[in-house]
C-alpha cells in the first residue's frame, strides 16, 4: 500500500465525492464539479509535480 502525498489527496477527493451523495441532475453543485476537476487534474499529473502539493494545502491533507 502506497501512502504518497498525491494518494493521500486522491483518496480525500474521492471520501468527498462519496460523501456528498449522488450529483443533482436538474442543477450543477459548482463544489462537486470543482473536486471533481481537481481529482481529473490529479490523476494526470505524476507523483513531484507542484499542483499535487497545491491540491494538499487546498484539501487539507498532510
Amino acid at each position: 500500500m502506497s501512502d504518497s502525498l498525491k494518494d493521500r489527496v486522491r483518496a480525500k477527493l474521492l471520501r468527498q465525492l462519496a460523501e456528498d451523495g449522488a450529483p443533482d441532475t436538474e442543477q450543477d453543485d459548482p463544489r462537486q464539479l470543482s473536486v471533481e476537476s481537481d481529482l481529473e487534474a490529479l490523476n494526470g499529473v505524476p507523483d513531484n509535480d507542484p499542483l499535487v502539493e497545491e491540491l494538499a494545502s487546498r484539501y487539507l491533507v498532510f
